[in-house]
């Protein structure tokens, strides 16, 4: 049976388990595993039969901004519709927060496009909302902002954008 729930500092190993084959691959970053437990209320996982199989992060950048982090699911349960019941359920958190745009930096861009996402190339904030938050240090603020110091972290990741 599948279930989607907020993960729990327990799931920490099996998620970078999960991850492990992806950032090998560059398709994900890698994240220390201290960064794991800091952000692990941003985490849902997937659990087919007790197991956990896959994983995903909404992370909140500004009032009406959000970006879907590190969505995987482990290479022996692709195809099953996991990652669409993960993605469902941190879309309905994001609506939640009062979130209205959700964003992502990909290359299943068919995936994301098939689940209402659209590429964009320009920087969906204004200057002055850039301004703010251009000072943040989260690695993942830097992309979404495009910025130099990560380019390295973001070629060929497309990035794509979904309204609520």
């Amino acid at each position: 049976m599948l279930l989607i729930r907020s993960a729990r500092t327990s799931d920490v190993p099996r998620i970078q388990k999960i991850a492990e084959p992806l950032v090998a691959e560059r398709v994900l970053l890698g994240k220390e595993m201290v960064e794991l437990y800091e952000s692990i209320q941003e985490f849902v996982v997937a659990e087919l039969d007790g197991e956990v199989v896959g994983f995903g992060a909404l992370h909140v950048m500004w009032q009406d901004l959000a970006e879907v982090r590190t969505l995987a699911v482990d290479l022996g349960h692709k195809r099953q519709g996991l990652g669409a019941a993960m993605l469902s359920e941190l879309l309905e958190r994001a609506r939640a927060l009062g979130v209205h745009r959700v964003f992502c930096l990909t290359f299943e861009v068919d995936f994301f496009h098939r689940h209402g996402f659209e590429e964009i190339s320009d920087m969906p904030v204004d200057a002055e909302t850039y301004a703010e938050m251009v000072r943040s240090h989260d690695e993942g603020v830097a992309e979404f902002l495009d910025l130099a110091r990560v380019k390295q972290n973001t070629l060929g990741n497309s990035r794509m954008l979904k309204y609520l």
